[in-house]
């Protein structure tokens, strides 16, 4: 960053650290602890949806690494576009496998920005539920290197329990990078993996 960057309030983007995403089973643990929230086995990493031969190409390769692993139980990697136009790779696994889905996401990201495809990337998330039927997601951010928590209230409609988001974000501070601009907190309404 020089002079001129700095002068114009210009910042430099936070480098994407793929390996945040390894954090996540240890933060389930505290997230169940406080909360009673736990994993779902559903996560989903989500880009810009991108044409052509070379995208498609590494998308048939992700997808045939991922459902390759034999001990994979349900159904396989399934790819889904959203009403908003962007692209799901969609991971299903056991609830008690967290480890294994992580795996997952980090394999598709590291696939894609090894072919190229990093600026495509917009987020992993990771879903969980409570005794009482409600939803949260993990959502970690590739372009900020951050983590945020998305919980949709129940019933339908585009609301959110921010009351929750907050607990959560209090709860994992010490496990994760958590954004700390709540205007970075964007929503995933209709998310596969909630």
């Amino acid at each position: 960053m020089g002079l001129l960057d700095i002068l114009l309030g210009r910042t430099k983007p936070v480098a994407p650290d793929l390996d945040q995403l390894f954090a996540l089973p240890s933060a389930a643990v505290t997230l169940e602890a406080a909360a009673g929230f736990t994993p779902t086995g559903s996560g989903a990493v989500c880009f810009a949806t991108v044409e052509g031969a070379a995208f498609e190409q590494t998308h048939r390769e992700v997808q045939a690494l991922l459902d390759a692993d034999a001990d994979r139980e349900g159904p396989p990697v399934l790819l889904r576009r959203d009403e908003y136009g962007y692209s799901w790779l969609v991971s299903e696994r056991g609830a008690d496998e967290l480890p294994l889905l992580v795996n997952d996401l980090h394999a598709v990201n590291s696939s894609m920005e090894v072919n190229g495809f990093g600026p495509q990337l917009l987020c992993s998330l990771a879903g969980f539920r409570d005794g009482e039927g409600r939803t949260l997601a993990l959502v970690y951010r590739y372009k900020r290197g951050t983590w945020f928590p998305f919980a949709p209230l129940p019933g339908g409609g585009q609301r959110r329990d921010n009351a929750l988001e907050l607990r959560v974000r209090a709860a994992l501070g010490d496990d994760l990078r958590v954004e700390q601009d709540l205007s970075r907190w964007f929503p995933v309404w209709g998310a596969p993996g909630l």
